[in-house]
């Protein structure tokens, strides 16, 4: 079994708009995923530096950066990066530039977690249905040209309120998005935006969003996590 999540972390700006990198490890380690997908990891203005200083992930969370190494001080991609745990071996890994009216990308990382390999791609589309269809056909279209073909998991701020249509059936009926519920705003959540989405050889196991104290005050999306076998 393999736990992952998807976090949108609003650059650690916490409800009482103050940067609380601390509360954002807090929410990490209640939901304690192997594999994190996080969007709006960086500062938004000047040198773009990590929301989470690299010396509190390392020093107070279980987890580690996969290192794209974009920009220096970044933990990934236009916002877009990947924490795994220790559990987590870190096989390759590159950004994609996706089809954008304002900046976006996505992040891919081939992981194995106890032998099993993987391939996770962390996205943040946009607010246009139309972009955000452009954008997951970029995506797949770049997956389908990776050197080895793994089990894919995708996850990310969708921006898609429907439950179904749009970008999820450009997918095509081979993906699956799981039951996890609304996530924003944090506090009464009524759009289901963040999704986990597995492709063939995947079998989610159980799913949700994680609703405690702190996670309702750490940025204004609660974050998902579904427990994936292979």
């Amino acid at each position: 079994m393999i736990r992952v999540g998807s976090y949108n972390i609003r650059k650690a700006i916490a409800s009482d708009r103050r940067r609380r990198p601390d509360r954002t490890i807090t929410v990490l380690k209640e939901v304690a995923a192997d594999i994190f997908c996080l969007q709006e990891a960086d500062r938004r203005f000047g040198s773009r530096f990590s929301a989470i200083p690299p010396e509190m992930l390392q020093t107070h969370s279980p987890y580690r950066p996969v290192p794209f190494d974009v920009r220096p001080g970044s933990l990934g991609w236009h916002g877009n990066a990947i924490l795994v745990s220790d559990r987590v071996e870190i096989i390759r890994h590159e950004h994609l530039t996706l089809p954008m009216l304002e900046p976006r990308g996505a992040v891919l990382a081939d992981l194995s977690v106890a032998g099993t390999a993987l391939r996770v791609v962390g996205m943040h589309l946009d607010i246009s249905g139309l972009w955000r269809r452009q954008q997951i056909r970029s995506i797949m279209a770049q997956v389908a040209t990776q050197p080895t073909q793994l089990p894919l998991v995708l996850m990310g701020d969708c921006n898609e309120w429907r439950p179904a249509g749009g970008f999820l059936h450009d997918l095509g009926p081979w993906f699956c998005s799981a039951e996890c519920g609304p996530t924003y705003p944090a506090r009464f959540p009524l759009g289901r935006l963040d999704r986990i989405i597995t492709g063939p050889g995947i079998e989610i196991l159980d799913s949700g969003v994680h609703r405690s104290w702190f996670a309702r005050t750490a940025s204004d999306h609660l974050p998902v996590w579904a427990e994936l076998k292979l």
